[in-house]
């Protein structure tokens, strides 16, 4: 039987028993009960399944369980902190973002690692930074401004 170790959301989880090729999405979803990432293609284009391995913005739909061994996984349930959302969670909020919502919480996630690279992004890294997220609403230029409005936020 075997073991993955990892961290995710700040714990540590030693996931025995799951196939290491099951991709990370499931596992969050099916095996700890972590919703709030979406499955939206299976294919790592539309960006509903983002979570942050290591910082980084990352597909679990296409991401197997084996390749997040040792390493720290977040996803939109870890985002904010216990006493307040995180500044991409509030900007969304002021504005009104969401629509539908599906796509958001991978939207989100892209956005925070985007502003954890580049503090004050400009519309150019915004557009590479989010073009793999799709919405179907099209709330795309509320998305960049509430990306715009979290770069000035504590």
């Amino acid at each position: 039987m075997s073991t993955t170790s990892c961290t995710i959301n700040g714990l540590a989880k030693d996931l025995t028993g799951i196939d290491p090729t099951t991709p990370l999405l499931w596992v969050l979803r099916d095996h700890l009960g972590l919703t709030g990432t979406k499955y939206g293609c299976g294919i790592g284009q539309c960006g509903a399944c983002t979570v942050h391995l290591n910082g980084a913005a990352v597909r679990s739909c296409s991401l197997p369980l084996a390749a997040v061994a040792g390493l720290e996984v977040r996803t939109i349930e870890g985002l904010a902190r216990i006493d307040r959302l995180h500044r991409v969670q509030s900007a969304w909020d002021q504005l009104n973002v969401v629509q539908c919502g599906y796509c958001q919480p991978g939207q989100i996630m892209s956005a925070a690692a985007l502003l954890e690279q580049h503090p004050r992004p400009t519309d150019a890294d915004i557009d590479q930074s989010m073009a793999g997220n799709l919405c179907r609403c099209g709330t795309y230029e509320r998305v960049r401004a509430a990306i715009k409005l979290a770069a000035t936020l504590p």
